[in-house]
């Protein structure tokens, strides 16, 4: 699969890479060192959020890596910095990249659903939608039950306190969610 063209980004917004990489059957131990080393030198650099690796879900299918980053300037930076030439300077020949999707702003935040996952992302504004229908929820809920609780506490405090609160419910419930219930609508056959 080729880089998604055609995406047009704004320069703050956040880039996530998907690479699918195919192991020769006997080399997963050597790969795994590989890929944690390429993943720990793109977590080590400026402007990186985060890192995964996903491991085959069947033998013989590939692994797959994550690399998310703050900005275009901050993954540009990182494809062309000394620390990934070096790390791909001791590939052994033994794995190859069959996929790399590369998605800019909340497109990888879509493709992280299992719905999402399997399509192109949907419209800037489709997604504006359905964040603002998985989020609102989750707001009002968490300004009813838990804000009294915290009424005493300073505005800024308070609100440190919700945003992982209400994050982490968007992403492992809000978010999954409205993109099963709007699936149809998001991603049209």
């Amino acid at each position: 699969m080729a880089v998604l063209e055609g995406l047009e980004s704004a320069a703050g917004d956040e880039v996530t890479l998907f690479v699918a990489r195919r192991v020769d059957p006997g080399h997963e131990d050597a790969f795994e060192t590989w890929a944690r080393g390429i993943l720990g030198a793109a977590a080590d650099h400026p402007g990186n959020l985060g890192t995964g690796l996903l491991r085959p879900a069947e033998p013989g299918a590939p692994w797959h890596l994550l690399l998310h980053f703050r900005d275009a300037d901050s993954f540009g930076a990182w494809q062309g910095s000394p620390a990934r030439a070096a790390c791909f300077a001791r590939v052994d020949g033994h794995h190859v990249e069959v996929a790399r999707r590369e998605l800019h702003g909340m497109e990888g935040w879509f493709a992280t659903t299992a719905t999402g996952a399997r399509r192109t992302p949907p419209a800037r504004w489709k997604m504006a939608v359905a964040s603002t229908v998985a989020i609102a929820p989750l707001t009002i809920t968490a300004n009813l039950l838990v804000t009294p609780h915290l009424a005493g506490l300073p505005v800024v405090l308070r609100s440190l306190l919700l945003a992982p609160v209400i994050s982490s419910l968007m992403t492992y419930l809000g978010l999954p969610a409205v993109t099963r219930l709007l699936r149809r609508w998001l991603f049209p056959a």
